[in-house]
């Protein structure tokens, strides 16, 4: 078996530092006797009943961690009741946009960045930075930032939950037929896409990427996404334009398929496992995947940093609290308690996320090596964490804009417009629907 792993270089922030996030589907088991001591669940003379929401969550896996969580906190708050309720992954940010109208969200909510400024700027999100003055040192800087919104006057309007980010992995079998180093694996862009080109001169038939890039890469890539003010897009410059312009170079050289240009990451994924496709940008728990999945392609595995020329991209969750709860002080403190640090270890341990609490990053579990390559993995990815941006805009809609900002691309890669025009386009489009939204 081949396996490949090594540390993320340092690198500066060749970026503005926007605020960004994408959506985490994935959560854990595992539970707390006692975490009082790290945030919330200490409150004096809380009780009533609030609601609390995940996101897919609810199921045989994960239902014993939540159940667990809940009796715990009830038990050391006797007279608070915490009714759990789930919804499913597809449709779920709508459901929480129908819900906010309606008067119906439930008073703890899991929810991404994208949706909670959505939410944040229709009033209806608790500032918790300001209900809650001491939550801020609870957890990780970049953490609270990416749940503070410069763009709706700098509130922060969510307490950070659980982390991801995750190294490259390579089917070193091509890298291998077609001649490419197997020792020297991509951890740049530049080195990316001229990996790339020499695979499609070489083998015709394979091809290094299958997807066109998202916002976060362009802020991977060293694009400013946004300005300082957080109120317009910018990630049409000159850096912008050159990295499209690699993919569309790529595109002419027969390095990217037509399909490529639609395709969303299930896709990709399908296409790695099926041996076809040399690169997937993966999470730390790929690696369980592929080896349950595609034993063949992972008996292949190379393993390194996450592709990226500045700091690489990192997920969030978080908890939000509903602005119109009629238990506010329920709401928050079980918020508190439930991104608290010790439960967030149990919670990462189980689910191969990572913590936004303070200080865990340097536990035991994130830096100390014991052979395995899950726990290299996990290392790793700690490691790049420690030094990743959310870098998906909040005030970037992952239907509107991201949906404009692929179809762009698209055109300028098949040559009905130049990169220039295109990405000019995409940041018109993004900045009329910020303006209009205001």
């Amino acid at each position: 078996m081949t396996k490949h792993l090594r540390a993320p270089r340092r690198r500066a922030l060749g970026a503005v530092a926007t605020i960004a996030a994408g959506a985490l589907v994935l959560a854990a088991c595992g539970g707390s006797d006692d975490a009082a001591d790290s945030g919330g669940g200490s409150g004096d003379g809380l009780s009533g009943e609030i609601t609390f929401q995940t996101w897919n969550l609810k199921n045989d896996k994960f239902t014993p961690y939540f159940e667990g969580l809940i009796a715990d906190y009830e038990d050391a708050n006797p007279g608070t009741s915490i009714r759990w309720v789930d919804q499913p992954a597809e449709g779920y940010q709508d459901k929480l946009s129908a819900d906010a109208a309606a008067g119906s969200l439930p008073d703890v909510v899991d929810m991404g960045p994208e949706a909670a400024y959505t939410l944040a700027q229709a009033g209806v999100l608790l500032d918790v930075a300001e209900a809650d003055p001491g939550a801020e040192d609870l957890y990780l800087d970049k953490a609270w930032e990416s749940m503070t919104f410069e763009g709706l006057g700098g509130g922060t309007y969510g307490y950070p939950w659980y982390l991801n980010t995750g190294p490259s992995f390579f089917n070193t079998a091509i890298f291998a037929e077609c001649g490419l180093d197997t020792e020297a694996l991509p951890e740049t862009y530049d080195e990316l896409f001229d990996a790339a080109e020499a695979l499609a001169e070489a083998c015709p038939d394979k091809s290094m990427l299958a997807r066109m890039p998202a916002i976060e890469n362009f802020g991977e890539y060293g694009v400013p996404l946004m300005d300082d003010d957080a109120t317009e897009f910018t990630y049409d410059d000159a850096t912008g334009v050159e990295f499209v312009e690699r993919f569309r170079d790529l595109y002419q050289s027969q390095g990217l398929t037509e399909e490529a240009l639609n395709n969303l990451q299930t896709a990709e994924v399908e296409e790695f496992k099926a041996g076809n496709l040399a690169y997937l940008p993966g999470s730390s728990y790929t690696l369980g995947d592929l080896r349950d999945t595609a034993p063949d392609i992972y008996e292949n595995l190379g393993i390194g940093p996450r592709i990226s020329n500045a700091a690489p991209n990192m997920y969030i969750e978080s908890l939000v609290v509903n602005a119109t709860t009629s238990n506010p002080d329920l709401a928050n403190d079980f918020a508190q308690f439930v991104t608290n640090a010790e439960n967030q270890m149990a919670f990462a341990k189980a689910a191969n996320v990572f913590p936004s609490s303070a200080g865990s990053l340097d536990d035991p579990w994130f830096t100390e090596e014991d052979g395995e390559q899950e726990t290299q993995v996990r290392v790793e990815s700690a490691n790049q964490v420690r030094e990743a941006v959310v870098w998906w805009p909040p005030a970037f809609s992952s239907s509107t804009d991201a949906n404009t900002l692929r179809e762009q691309i698209a055109q300028a890669i098949l040559g009905d417009k130049s990169v220039e025009d295109a990405l000019q386009s995409s940041v018109e489009y993004s900045n009329e629907r910020l303006a209009a939204s205001r």
